[in-house]
């Protein structure tokens, strides 16, 4: 436990420093723009896990709706980090976006993590995808679109190559990201930003400013 703090507190300490040298501006920044590879990768070798789905009791510092129904409940064999690419939004504009400029289902993350701008600083929305399990639409070009099909996909509001995520948006991806592990069994050599994820479209995101190797310090194996 007592590691688990002083690992917490650095992680803290590290993000306001970079949030300190980068300024936190929210105004609108133009999305990225993205281009494909030129070779295709084979996807990596994720096997299902044998340690998913923990007990369903109530947990008080977790919100119900990070559980999926037992129902439509997947194996979830990875986690990808994703930024906006904007210095505002949320769920919904997220979802208007994807839906009139892509022609999508809707938002295509399963989770969106506010910077204070147009949500809560650190607040977890829980989209549609991830209530009904569908599968996403955050990490395209992949082999086999296993990046969609199998990986959780979190986007934390912000252009982290301007700006850094908040200290609350890194609390919150943390603990999202231990909780995904503890019910899926998912290990950080699993946890992908979108620019490391094997196969997928060449990108900056989640940004160079996004604190990886002290994100994966944290979390729980």
């Amino acid at each position: 436990m007592r590691a688990n703090q002083l690992t917490h507190g650095r992680i803290l300490i590290y993000c306001s420093f970079l949030c300190a040298l980068g300024g936190c501006m929210y105004k609108n920044e133009p999305m990225p723009e993205l281009t494909y590879r030129q070779t295709q990768r084979s996807s990596p070798l994720l096997s299902p896990s044998k340690q998913i789905k923990t007990p369903l009791a109530a947990d008080k510092n977790i919100a119900g709706d990070w559980f999926p129904s037992q129902r439509v409940e997947k194996n979830w064999t990875a986690i990808i980090i994703h930024h906006s690419g904007t210095g505002n939004g949320n769920m919904a504009i997220f979802d208007k976006w994807h839906r009139e400029g892509k022609h999508w289902e809707g938002v295509g993350y399963d989770f969106v993590i506010g910077n204070g701008t147009d949500s809560g600083n650190g607040q977890v929305e829980v989209t549609f995808r991830w209530l009904d399990q569908k599968t996403g639409a955050h990490c395209g070009n992949t082999w086999g679109n296993w990046a969609n099909k199998d990986a959780v996909g979190i986007c934390l509001v912000g252009n982290f190559n301007q700006t850094s995520p908040t200290p609350q948006q890194i609390q919150s991806l943390v603990k999202l990201i231990r909780f995904l592990q503890n019910r899926y069994g998912i290990s950080r050599n699993r946890i992908y930003g979108h620019n490391t994820t094997p196969g997928a479209i060449v990108t900056d995101c989640p940004g160079r400013n996004f604190p990886m190797a002290a994100v994966k310090s944290a979390v729980n194996f």
